[in-house]
């Protein structure tokens, strides 16, 4: 009777686990994250979406804009193209915008033919997310969001600059020059020159202005939303429902370094100028589009002369190695943390470096993935092989231990204090079993992070039907691998990756000595089915390494029991016992 009770509770204990934990991925773990495509595309009759003209930066003053889809706004013939080695696009000459960045390197989707991912869009598209240049001021004539600029050139390259110019008619020129590195980053020096007869005040500023609806959602391992660095502190937040509530945000950290928003893989942010005194914010303007501004203190512009002041943006996907190094080479301080990492940055990045290395090696990110686990498993052999010795020690004095607890079975304390005594004469530690699985958590966490939130992991396939390492394993049982058309929901998901996980997981409990508590043998037994149910919405790559880390596992603990015959000759024991106290039950 006993034990049908262990076993019921067991089983109820695991599917209270399997169903809570689907929920909670679901509430803290969306699917779009899983799978790596953040890229939402609106459809319908959104609301009509807002831009704020520039000279009503610091109010937050909105203005209606009728909706328009994005083709026709990039058909408008004011535009000058953008032809960067990373970036295709183009800038917006009504209002000095650019508001068409698509990232060459990077699909909308894993579909080889899905287009690059649109990561700029004109205000009224239901992707809308831009930047924009310019000033507010006193005693000058400024331009607007409806100024047509004249530019210089036919197309912004990585060699040739563009510079627009708005001449007020008034004795005051202004021009934005826009120059673009080899990767995402453009410059832009604003400069005004003032002929006019008397004393000008301007504030040179920039914005990003974008929607939500095509935002990636903040999880619990990651923030997306505005974001930014600021004295010497990152700030990430407010959540985009935050900043509808509140109305604004004004950061607390100090003077910005840069600031903007954030998705799980790319990044919009401004990037103050040397010596600009400058100030930050993040503002709602409703129907979910957010403003991130960075605007400079007023400068007094005398007759006959003139002021300029730049400014940088980085416009495209988070590759770590590269904000690392605009952190190096630019002096953007904390910009590499722009992917949030966590508390296990200095676990993760390495971890990262590793991979690459090895994908660049292998030219396949599943059979570096695989490396890796080798690798890990090596570097663990030697704590293995004391974790079994241990065991071993352990199995030697069992028989003590026993005597131990039926001399004193009345006197608990007394009996705790005889163990421990028995285990300090023969020199056992019985927590020496657990260090391996203890050094294996950051070590699985890091993957996991570095999984979902680098870039460079992002669509990248392994073998046959796994397409995207970082998303969940497409190939689900209950569809029949994809032939039925529906997606079978959370757990219900089990792919062939799962089922891997659960039976090699269920091989090395096996191998394992028998536990001498039945509530113990009963979790042992139920536990890589757990699991299986529990890892399947994971990551597919998270996946292979742990199903790479069984197998070695389970050549690990063959070679072992050789070393150690005691093991094998208790497991083959206790297993003789099961099965007699089994028989007996059965009768």
């Amino acid at each position: 009777m006993d034990n049908q009770r262990n076993l019921l509770l067991a089983v109820a204990l695991s599917g209270l686990l399997i169903l809570g934990w689907d929920l909670g991925m679901r509430y803290f773990y969306p699917q779009a994250s899983l799978s790596g495509q953040t890229e939402v595309v609106a459809t319908g009759n959104e609301a009509p979406a807002t831009v704020t003209a520039p000279g009503s930066i610091e109010t937050g003053t909105a203005a209606s804009v009728a909706p328009v889809d994005l083709a026709t706004a990039l058909a408008a013939p004011e535009r000058v193209r953008i032809a960067a080695p990373r970036v295709e696009g183009s800038i917006n000459l009504v209002g000095a915008r650019i508001d068409d960045i698509e990232l060459k390197d990077h699909r909308a989707i894993v579909d080889e033919d899905s287009g690059p991912v649109q990561l700029f869009a004109p205000q009224g598209t239901p992707e809308q997310y831009f930047a924009q240049f310019g000033w507010v001021g006193q005693g000058v004539t400024l331009p607007t969001a409806n100024t047509v600029w004249q530019a210089s050139g036919e197309a912004l390259t990585a060699d040739n600059p563009v510079t627009l110019t708005h001449d007020n008619g008034e004795g005051q020129t202004f021009t934005i020059t826009l120059s673009i590195d080899d990767n995402y980053m453009i410059t832009a020096q604003q400069a005004v020159s003032n002929n006019g007869a008397g004393p000008i005040v301007v504030r040179p500023f920039g914005l990003i202005n974008r929607t939500s609806a095509t935002a990636s959602a903040s999880t619990f391992i990651a923030h997306a939303g505005p974001m930014g660095g600021f004295g010497d502190t990152i700030e990430y937040g407010p959540d985009y429902d935050d900043l509808i509530e509140d109305g604004t945000h004004t950061p607390e950290g100090g003077a910005p370094d840069w600031l903007g928003f954030s998705d799980i893989y790319w990044l919009g942010a401004l990037i103050p100028g040397e010596g600009g005194d400058a100030t930050a914010g993040y503002r709602s303007l409703g129907n979910n589009i957010f403003r991130a501004d960075l605007i400079y203190a007023p400068v007094t512009v005398p007759a006959g002369s003139s002021v300029t002041s730049s400014s940088k943006l980085f416009a495209g996907a988070k590759e770590s190695a590269l904000l690392d190094s605009y952190r190096d080479n630019l002096g953007i301080q904390n910009f590499g943390k722009a992917v949030d990492w966590g508390w296990f940055e200095w676990f993760v990045k390495p971890m990262l470096w590793l991979l690459r290395t090895l994908y660049e090696f292998l030219g396949n990110f599943g059979v570096a993935i695989i490396a890796l686990t080798v690798i890990i498993r090596g570097l663990l052999f030697p704590i293995a092989q004391k974790q079994f010795a241990s065991m071993a020690a352990m199995k030697a004095v069992q028989p003590k231990m026993k005597a131990i607890q039926d001399r004193y079975k009345d006197d608990k304390q007394k009996q705790q204090q005889e163990v421990m005594k028995l285990y300090k004469d023969e020199g056992v530690n019985p927590l020496a079993g657990c260090l391996p699985l203890l050094i294996q958590i950051p070590i699985f966490f890091a993957l996991y992070k570095a999984l979902i939130l680098a870039i460079e992991m992002r669509h990248k396939p392994f073998i046959f039907w796994i397409e995207d390492l970082s998303a969940p394993d497409p190939a689900k049982i209950l569809n029949l691998f994809g032939l039925l058309p529906f997606d079978p929901p959370g757990f219900l998901g089990i792919g062939v990756l799962a089922v891997l996980l659960g039976i090699t997981m269920w091989a090395t409990f096996k191998l394992n000595p028998t536990a001498m508590d039945p509530v113990q043998q009963q979790i042992f037994n139920f536990m890589p089915w757990i699991l299986m149910f529990v890892m399947a919405p994971f990551a597919a790559g998270l996946l292979l390494y742990w199903v790479t880390s069984n197998l070695l596992t389970l050549a690990q603990q063959k070679y072992l029991y050789s070393k150690h015959p005691q093991l094998r000759a208790q497991a083959e024991k206790d297993k003789a016992e099961q099965e007699r106290t089994k028989a007996r039950e059965g009768k």
